[in-house]
């Protein structure tokens, strides 16, 4: 986790700076099945949110994501390729917070309509693409959008801390250090099922 810890604290402090509270709904939409070129940190939103106490809400698109959402530990897992998130979270009452992990502006537009009133989504994954606003769900209601960049050295112990006393792990596939051509190779073409990670012999 060391080695990416700046972005991982920034998922951290953003559940914590949306002032959640143990009953609210806290919604993790990016959990994906294999690793972009573009690191993913939607599967420890899931864990943070869940062991903060949270009802946690894990969204993503197909069916193969489902068992791990669960056994991350969401409550609940919304496909996307079958229901319309926000319809989902609004017929739930609302989420008081959306932490937007995946890098899909298209993806992440459409998830205002389904805050609760007041309620935050707060953008971790930096898209290719523009985010499309309807205004309406931001004005009638106090909707807002706001990013989080990383955080600071002190978020970056109190991740890690939290990460240990929890036992919150990053998942990832270790190949050895002399495989690394073949490792590069597969996250390019998208083939990799988790973040991959050169080990050297002991």
């Amino acid at each position: 986790m060391p080695s990416h810890a700046p972005k991982v604290s920034a998922t951290f402090r953003s559940v914590i700076d949306t002032n959640w509270f143990g009953c609210d709904c806290a919604i993790v939409r990016g959990l994906k099945s294999r690793t972009s070129v573009k690191y993913n940190v939607g599967h420890l939103g899931v864990q943070f949110a869940r062991h903060m106490g949270f009802r946690t809400v894990a969204i993503g698109r197909g069916s193969d994501k489902e068992k791990l959402a669960k056994d991350l530990g969401a409550h609940v897992y919304i496909n996307t390729s079958v229901d319309d998130a926000a319809t989902v979270l609004q017929r739930m009452g609302g989420a008081r917070a959306i932490l937007a992990t995946a890098t899909s502006g298209d993806a992440m537009g459409p998830l205002v309509s389904g805050l609760s009133a007041r309620g935050k989504l707060i953008v971790v994954g930096v898209p290719q693409d523009q985010i499309q606003l309807n205004a309406f769900p931001l004005v009638f209601g106090g909707r807002s959008i706001y990013g989080s960049l990383t955080g600071t050295p002190i978020d970056n112990e109190d991740t890690l801390a939290f990460s240990v006393l929890e036992n919150i792990r990053p998942m990832i596939e270790t190949v050895p250090l002399e495989q690394a051509a073949d490792a590069y190779a597969r996250m390019m073409e998208g083939k990799a099922r988790f973040r991959m990670v050169l080990t050297t012999g002991q």
